[in-house]
């Protein structure tokens, strides 16, 4: 606690809380101490990675492998840990990252205590506090309003609505707003995790696991694959144990390990390991890519939702505005006396008197001690121009309650001296300059700014035409104020009331300011597909003149609508919503009403947002993206936090997911075809009994070389195709043909080269022949696999695969690699009957490219037959 605030406060009567009364709510648990959970513990980071399918497949072989001494043969088992480490080292770091992001500034408040007023950390708030909120501070606390002087908040954080709300003493003010005028002494009734913010926020962080596509094609894969592993594991082993005699030689000579690590190579083979920490890397790299560009990705799975939005709902205020306001212009109200000549003066012509002389005047009303968020910006506009603060008398500051304020100058002789004429018939008319300029009766002059609707009804007199321009300026996306004169002094400035002899002089134009990446943000997304719709608490009209100005529908003219309007039935709004682009007024159960309606349309739909009022609709979307200064709630339920809250990353967030999916889906068909042949394969050993054809370190040296390493640099290139569900399925007709092609080519290579060639392979050494052939054709296969994949080759990727080709066969020529690897290079006759094996692989498989459309065509054909949708 510091000492006494040196900032001097309005005297009060009440003393506050005592140290000891502090003391004793601090040591009870009623302090504004909160603890921040933005997303998953620690322990359930850790869980979630390491107790999946995947790895407790691979970790019960790798056992098994263990077990009997081949510890060679169990180097796959290390894909546990490097894709465990991944997931659980992206998502620590995203947790921290998010945890350092909180709603509420780290600064010091005011409090009254023993009757002083001393500051204290936001944290050290506590229960009956009295609570000084003054203009610029965000409320840290939930309290009621013991004394206010002009206090005004703004709510959008908790409301959504833009426009600020004046309170009154005895309302009360709530955790996460901003005070941006007056001040007042609130007394501290709920604070921490009994606040309003923070129970919104605990509401909405229930976890939610993004459904990543490609996860649970993967998950389907594993999961038919356990079904499949368990009991052809046990056969694998019974069938390698009759081939090396039985149960009793088995045991006896020690072969019943080499039939253990025979059937792990058959069910390694089977499961897509490659696959999954793939998927874990890519999804980890675009994670940290992004984190580069100030964008942090809370869940790994959600880089995948990006890359498959085809809807994105926009929240105006902090996406396509920055939420600042802007001073554009004053615009003179001459025309209304267009019948009275203009009679240039020396100080110039009337226009331009009359404008600097509103445009001071307008200066001098703004130029209050605590200035609103609108009065701060038409300072800084005017401040650039080179005004400087005027002479004031007296002063009424604004009320959002009266909705005006109001300043009395003194009267100043007009530069060019007495602007009076005389008409034609000697009669004295009176000038526009003199109507402006001309001393009044008594006192000073009084210049009145505020809502234009408000003033011009406490006028006398018709001012319909002005209402008129005031509305074709807000249409156009304007805030407007009204500049007006009374030539008499404001009399009562406690109870003040405005001249209805007051005169409009000029409008004020104000604007929100509209980010700089904004419309070409936009333009990207339509050029990508991405359907842009802007969702607001403010007036339609308002955000749909700001939706005009940043091209949201390109040429054609943005659709708007009052949220007030629409159905509460979900299929009929979905049906309003195909023909709306901006909808204003809506509140938050509407924001998470309409992602739900555009789910029934089977969009994949992103939302952005900044308030606890986007919350709900952000949990609600696909994929939720709030910004970097957002609410707790909302960052809590979001899968991507804009950390500097620009607009301009979300091009480059979406992307990002693009290439990676896209180039997965490429990729995933080279793992898919490892666990198609290796599941034919076993097949094929279990039925006719016979030894399985290469060991475990001979997939783990192929696969490295083929699919792994290719795969990961492929995933990598660039890509920006929208990302269609139903990834199994294509991968799984792409990989067939050759996964059925490599099956065969070994099965046949096993089955008759023996007999070819003489071998006996019940003997080590013509056994580990027949291996080390069947590991050839498996590269050559693999080869083949690739250089489908990484089509066209006429560019990098050829180079790529010829890359890999040769290192496979570079490698095996080391010795100590050849040696660890079991890689045999074959000579002689057995050199031959490779190179015809190879020969015929290659014919096998061109003939399965060959056939599978034409499979393929047949049984689309049957199947639609029989009523399948395929």
């Amino acid at each position: 606690m510091s000492a006494t605030a040196a900032v001097e406060m309005p005297e009060i009567s009440e003393t506050g809380l005592t140290v000891k009364e502090v003391s004793q709510r601090i040591e009870s648990g009623q302090s504004n101490a909160v603890k921040t959970s933005t997303s998953r513990s620690v322990k359930d980071i850790v869980r979630a990675n390491v107790f999946t399918l995947f790895n407790g497949i691979i970790f019960v072989a790798m056992v098994m492998v263990l077990v009997t001494g081949s510890w060679r043969d169990a180097v796959f088992g290390f894909v546990i840990i490097i894709n465990t480490g991944i997931g659980i080292f992206t998502e620590l770091k995203a947790k921290r990252t998010l945890d350092k992001l909180s709603i509420l500034v780290a600064s010091d408040f005011l409090v009254r205590r023993d009757g002083e007023d001393v500051e204290v950390p936001h944290n050290e708030i506590v229960l009956g506090d009295l609570l000084w909120i003054r203009s610029g501070e965000q409320v840290p606390a939930d309290g009621q309003i013991i004394q206010t002087w002009g206090l005004e908040l703004d709510e959008s954080m908790l409301t959504g609505e833009s426009r600020t709300v004046r309170h009154k003493v005895g309302e009360q003010v709530y955790s996460g707003a901003t005070a941006v005028s007056g001040m007042a002494l609130v007394k501290v009734n709920a604070v921490g995790s009994h606040s309003y913010a923070a129970t919104l926020t605990a509401q909405a962080k229930v976890y939610k696991k993004t459904v990543s596509d490609l996860n649970k094609g993967i998950n389907t894969i594993l999961k038919f694959m356990t079904f499949l592993v368990v009991p052809l594991c046990i056969l694998l082993i019974l069938s390698q144990i009759h081939t090396v005699g039985g149960w009793d030689v088995a045991l006896s000579t020690g072969e019943w390990r080499q039939a253990v690590v025979s059937a792990v190579a058959g069910v390694v083979g089977m499961i897509p390991e490659g696959l999954v920490l793939l998927t874990s890397l890519n999804f980890a790299v675009a994670a940290m890519r992004l984190a580069r560009h100030n964008t942090l990705v809370q869940e790994l799975e959600s880089v995948e939702t990006l890359a498959r939005v085809d809807a994105l709902n926009l929240d105006k205020t902090g996406t396509i505005t920055d939420g600042g306001i802007a001073f554009n212009q004053l615009i003179m109200l001459g025309s209304r006396w267009r019948e009275l000549p203009a009679q240039p003066t020396e100080g110039g012509s009337f226009e331009t008197l009359t404008e600097q002389t509103a445009t001071q005047a307008l200066y001098d009303c703004c130029n209050e001690e605590q200035p609103n968020g609108t009065g701060q910006a038409v300072l800084a506009g005017l401040k650039a121009q080179g005004y400087e603060p005027g002479q004031v008398e007296s002063r009424v500051p604004f009320s959002s309650a009266r909705k005006w304020s109001a300043v009395v100058k003194p009267i100043l002789p007009p530069a060019g001296g007495d602007s009076r004429s005389e008409s034609e018939g000697g009669r004295t008319e009176i000038t526009p300059s003199h109507l402006a300029m001309t001393a009044p009766a008594s006192g000073g002059e009084t210049w009145y700014m505020g809502a234009p609707e408000v003033i011009i009804s406490a006028l006398d007199g018709d001012y319909s035409d002005v209402l008129q321009q005031v509305n074709d300026y807000a249409n156009d996306g304007n805030r407007v104020l009204l500049v007006a004169r009374s030539t008499t002094s404001l009399a009562d400035t406690d109870n003040p009331q405005i001249d209805p002899q007051a005169k409009p002089v000029a409008l004020v134009l104000c604007s929100e300011k509209i980010r700089e990446d904004a419309e070409q943000t936009l333009a990207w997304f339509r050029e990508q597909g991405v359907r842009c719709r802007v969702i607001s608490g403010d007036n339609p009209v308002t955000v749909g003149a700001i939706a005009r100005k940043v091209r949201l529908t390109g040429e054609h003219e943005p659709r708007f609508m009052d949220a007030r309007e629409l159905p509460e039935d979900v299929n009929e709004l979905a049906r309003v919503l195909e023909n709306v682009d901006v909808l204003g007024r809506v509140l938050p159960n509407q924001k998470k009403a309409i992602v739900q309606a555009l789910h029934t349309q089977n969009h994949v739909v992103a939302m952005t947002g900044d308030g606890v009022n986007d919350a709900l609709a952000i949990k609600e979307a696909d994929l939720g993206i709030a910004m970097g200064n957002a609410a707790p709630a909302t960052k809590a339920v979001a899968q991507v936090v804009l950390v500097d809250s620009k607009f301009s990353h979300l091009p480059d967030v979406v992307a990002r997911g693009r290439q990676v999916m896209a180039n997965m889906e490429r990729v995933a068909s080279l793992f898919l075809v490892k666990t198609v042949y290796s599941a034919l394969i076993s097949l094929g050993v279990v039925l006719t009994q016979i030894p399985y054809p290469y060991l475990p370190r001979h997939i783990t040296y192929i696969g490295a070389l083929t699919i792994g390493m290719p795969a990961f640099i492929l995933a990598l290139a660039p890509n920006t195709r929208r990302y269609i569900p139903g990834f199994l399925k294509r991968v799984v007709t792409f990989a067939l043909p050759g996964g059925i092609a490599t099956a065969l080519s070994v099965l046949l290579t096993a089955w008759f080269l023996p007999g070819i060639m003489g071998w006996d392979v019940t003997k080590n050494v013509d056994l580990s022949a027949l291996r080390a052939t069947s590991a050839i054709i498996l590269f050559l296969m693999g080869v083949f696999v690739l250089a489908r994949v990484a089509q066209p080759l006429n560019s990098w990727r050829g180079i790529l695969v010829a890359a890999f080709a040769a290192a496979g066969v570079i490698g095996a020529f080391i010795p100590f690699n050849a040696n660890f690897f079991a890689l045999i290079l074959p000579t002689g006759t057995t050199l031959v009957a490779t190179l015809i094996a190879l020969g015929g692989s290659a014919l096998i498989f061109v003939i399965c490219l060959w056939l599978a459309p034409l499979v393929g065509k047949v049984s689309g054909k049957l199947l639609r037959q029989h009523g399948f949708n395929i």
